[in-house]
């Protein structure tokens, strides 16, 4: 049986975010073991880890704009504004085959998340990063606030994926029906 459980691991050296991690006011990865009928798109596995929050989650995110956007922090709405490259409400910067980076920069802080798909023990397992550098002390205010929640919403979002069932891998073989 396979662990569906979220945990909090290393921070993964193969990530295009690497080099970002010095220096970063929070960087944290949390990890989950994948099925082996997953697919391995990409795309596909941050969509279902990311997308779709629970209720509880866009009610922060409501408290979150409301609070915030006073001082000129960008709202959700206007994140998930921004063309169609999203997953959820955010922006992609880059795609390859294994990893996914999204982000934002803003005034007060510039966030990236990776979501990878790396080899494991057995099988393989996603892996979900964030690395945030603020600019200032509202940066910084912000993210004290904001990381007990982050850490939550992120093991939720990887958590609910699990529990719906992963995106399954397309069956390309060649049935015999003569």
């Amino acid at each position: 049986m396979r662990d569906e459980r979220v945990r909090s691991v290393p921070l993964p050296t193969t990530s295009a975010l690497a080099a970002s991690y010095r220096g970063a006011d929070l960087a944290d990865a949390y990890a989950i073991a994948l099925p082996e009928d997953c697919t391995s798109d990409i795309a596909a596995l941050a969509k279902a880890a990311l997308a779709t929050q629970a209720p509880w989650v866009n009610a922060l995110l409501g408290l979150r704009d409301a609070i915030m956007a006073p001082f000129g922090v960008k709202t959700s709405r206007q994140l998930g504004r921004r063309g169609a490259g999203r997953v959820g409400i955010f922006p992609v910067w880059s795609t390859s085959v294994d990893e996914i980076i999204l982000g934002e920069d803003d005034t007060h802080l510039d966030f990236r998340a990776s979501v990878l798909r790396r080899p494991a023990k057995t099988g393989s397992e996603l892996v979900v990063t964030t690395v945030v550098h603020c600019h200032n002390m509202l940066g910084r205010t912000y993210l004290a606030m904001i990381t007990p929640f982050h850490i939550l919403v992120v093991r939720s979002g990887v958590s609910r994926a699990a529990r719906r069932g992963w995106p399954k891998a397309l069956n390309n073989s060649l049935s015999n029906s003569e």
